[in-house]
């Protein structure tokens, strides 16, 4: 694969929020940094930087909020994680990184699952709560809608759902009611 590089923008629906993301792919794998800030109830910035295989499995994601906490995940590619070189046995089964602050971590399982329209998949995710820097299991369900280009996304748990568009790389467009490609 020749080495490409892709800048993304969002904007938050409603308020100044924005992410700025440098997406990198080549045969040795996809590799994505971004600086977040969120305008939201709780006002932050972070930086991420997400790693993965070239089969989109995630195997390193760094993330820190600016001017506070900071730590590294890292996973084995088959739902085994460890944050600061320490096992956490509650994430075992989860295969992707979900952090609250981006829609960037729905291409994860886009890319990684493949689905056809009418097809659905169910994951576990390491969801990362943001600026709390908390990190629980989540189920979530993908469902292919319209022939990669709309996915249902459902957290399990919350009951949380929305349709989201993507652009022919798997990277949201559309995200209702919190993100919009810029």
């Amino acid at each position: 694969m020749e080495p490409r590089s892709t800048l993304v923008r969002w904007r938050q629906w409603q308020g100044p929020g924005i992410e700025h993301l440098v997406l990198r792919q080549d045969s040795g794998g996809i590799s994505a940094e971004s600086v977040a800030i969120s305008a939201d109830h709780e006002r932050f910035a972070v930086h991420y930087r997400i790693s993965c295989d070239p089969d989109w499995r995630a195997r390193e994601v760094e993330v820190g909020i600016v001017g506070g906490g900071r730590f590294r995940l890292e996973t084995d590619g088959i739902g085994n994680w460890s944050k600061n070189g320490v096992a956490i046995p509650d994430l075992t089964g989860a295969l992707d990184p979900d952090l609250t602050v981006t829609p960037f971590t729905n291409t994860l399982p886009i890319r990684r699952l493949r689905l056809k329209p009418g097809e659905s998949a169910e994951i576990a995710a390491a969801f990362i709560e943001l600026p709390e820097l908390t990190i629980v299991k989540s189920p979530q369900r993908y469902t292919c809608l319209d022939d990669g280009r709309r996915y249902l996304y459902e957290s399990l748990k919350s009951g949380f759902r929305r349709e989201i568009e993507v652009d022919q790389e798997g990277l949201v467009t559309t995200y209702p009611d919190f993100w919009q490609r810029i």
